[in-house]
């Protein structure tokens, strides 16, 4: 998708120094030496690997596990236990809150009406919740709202907002059911899960029962 950031940026940075096999420990982070993060924000104990590119002032939380080849603009704000997938590449405008998982090659996007040399732009931020999951292959559209612990199946293609614990299918992809946030279908009329959480339809989708 469109870049705020020319390919010349990209080559300048540089990878971080490393005196070990695998990379920076300042304050618990791992960074991988072949992985360049050079102006990132990047909290502690989160994890970056192999091949990976995060642009200056791109932001990732803590206990974050970024794995090889995943490539990360600068307006990104990554909340804390996040887990992105290989292949993976997030473009300017993306939010991507606490315990979200994205899966291998997942594609996000950030403008609706693409050209090679368009000069007047318009990105739309793209918010995937809290508790979310992305499956591999998946393609969300700009400017969309994943919910609260909704999941996305793979290879579909999100074409609207997803409400909170849906399990969306399909191209476009379209509810086929509710998740609980442990991951598990719910599929009685009670909207209860085996691992004992409860629920409760709301404008926005599910929400927990105390």
């Amino acid at each position: 998708m469109h870049s705020n950031r020319h390919s010349s940026t990209l080559g300048k940075t540089n990878a971080l120094a490393t005196h070990n096999k695998f990379a920076n420990k300042t304050q618990n982070k791992q960074i991988h030496p072949s992985a360049q993060t050079e102006g990132a924000i990047i909290g502690s104990r989160s994890k970056v690997w192999q091949f990976c590119i995060i642009l200056p002032q791109a932001q990732i939380g803590c206990d974050c596990n970024i794995c090889a080849h995943v490539f990360i603009e600068s307006d990104i704000a990554i909340g804390d236990r996040v887990t992105i997938k290989s292949g993976v590449q997030l473009w300017d405008g993306t939010r991507i809150e606490d315990d979200v998982f994205i899966g291998p090659n997942a594609t996000f996007t950030n403008d609706r009406t693409p050209r090679s040399k368009k000069t007047r732009r318009q990105l739309l931020v793209t918010r995937v919740q809290r508790g979310a999951t992305i499956g591999a292959n998946a393609t969300i559209l700009p400017g969309l709202t994943i919910g609260n612990g909704a999941m996305v199946s793979a290879g579909a293609v999100v074409t609207r907002d997803v409400p909170d614990h849906a399990l969306v299918i399909g191209n476009p992809a379209r509810r086929r059911g509710w998740v609980c946030s442990c991951g598990e279908t719910l599929r009685d009329r009670s909207l209860s899960c085996q691992c004992g959480k409860r629920y409760e339809l709301s404008a926005g989708g599910l929400i927990a029962v105390p």
